[in-house]
């Protein structure tokens, strides 16, 4: 394989990518992804799935600017499952007992479905949890800024809150021990990327020796979100200041239209931040993908820590199961 050949050639850029587990690690190659898990007798189980992607369904949502939100749902989506997997191999002890929805929901449903069901349950409230927290309490707390505040002033200062809270958010995250050990296995998965990047075999040596902050990360994503976020509010607050008939025409507060109007164009938002990060992506030799993704790369010494040599043998398990036969099919 590539990565079994030596240094000889330069270094590339690999479309493969991952996310760390509990206690493991999944890796999304170009045509499969793989989980790799440390079991509690030290053994590593691995399971490898072929990919369904939705563009591939809907050659539509494969277009740019159209198909950032369906990666991002087809990445959250299976993300999911394996970290419901990855629970589901830990000890029974540390398991949590079934609460009675559980239960029900088994009883009904079968253990199959229910699962489906808890995952997605899940998901809408993990989106609503990030929407509230990220989107709508900003949004509010814009409004309680003074009116007499430029507004595109006003627009930069509820960006600035918004990535203070998404700062403090994962500061907070990163005091809880199970996280920690979370963020570890994700920059096992950054270094051993980065290594299978340089051509490097793939032992945890070499793997060890990688840098932990990588330019293609879904953490830098967000962050790139919410900067992309601010110009976009910003542009579109203007307008609506210059259309005031709007709200009232429809009897709806003038606050209401401008909250429903940033959730209007979230899709927008994350369709041009994707294409943005695959643009950084391809470039990150030029100067001004540097500078993109600098502030992504910072926030990545919150997001991941040092990996142990176990957790280094679960990334490299996950990863060679994902390189592709074809040398260079994988290429970003």
């Amino acid at each position: 394989m590539a990565n079994e050949k030596g240094n000889a050639r330069g270094a590339f850029k690999t479309s493969i990518g991952g996310q760390a587990l509990i206690e493991g690690i999944l890796m999304r190659g170009p045509d499969k992804q793989a989980i790799a898990c440390r079991l509690a007798d030290g053994t590593i189980q691995t399971k490898t799935d072929p990919l369904e992607m939705t563009k591939e369904k809907h050659p539509i949502l494969g277009v740019p600017f159209l198909r950032g939100v369906p990666a991002f749902l087809d990445s959250m989506v299976k993300g999911m499952q394996a970290l419901t997997y990855s629970a589901e191999l830990l000890p029974e002890e540390e398991q949590e007992e079934p609460d009675k929805l559980d239960l029900w929901l088994e009883k009904h449903l079968g253990s199959e479905r229910a699962s489906q069901a808890v995952i997605a349950v899940a998901l809408v409230l993990g989106v609503a949890l990030a929407i509230g927290l990220f989107v709508l309490l900003p949004a509010i707390l814009f409004e309680l800024l003074p009116q007499d505040l430029h507004l595109v002033l006003r627009c930069i200062l509820e960006g600035a809150i918004r990535i203070v809270i998404f700062l403090a958010y994962l500061w907070f995250c990163t005091r809880v021990d199970d996280v920690k050990r979370l963020f570890s296995y994700h920059g096992a998965e950054h270094k051993t990327i980065y290594c299978y990047e340089k051509h490097l075999e793939l032992t945890v040596e070499n793997v060890r020796r990688q840098s932990r902050f990588h330019p293609r990360c879904g953490t830098s994503f967000l962050l790139v979100v919410m900067v992309i976020a601010i110009l976009v509010v910003s542009v579109m607050t203007w307008v609506l200041s210059l259309i005031p008939a709007i709200a009232a025409l429809s009897r709806i507060p003038a606050a209401l239209v401008r909250i429903l109007a940033k959730l209007i164009v979230l899709p927008l938002i994350v369709g041009i931040t994707y294409e943005v990060n695959r643009w950084v992506g391809r470039h990150d030799e030029n100067l001004l993908a540097r500078i993109v993704a600098w502030p992504g790369k910072k926030l990545q010494h919150l997001t991941t820590q040092e990996p142990d040599d176990g957790m280094i043998e679960c990334a490299i398990t996950a990863l060679k199961l994902v390189i592709p036969e074809e040398e260079g099919a994988d290429e970003w």
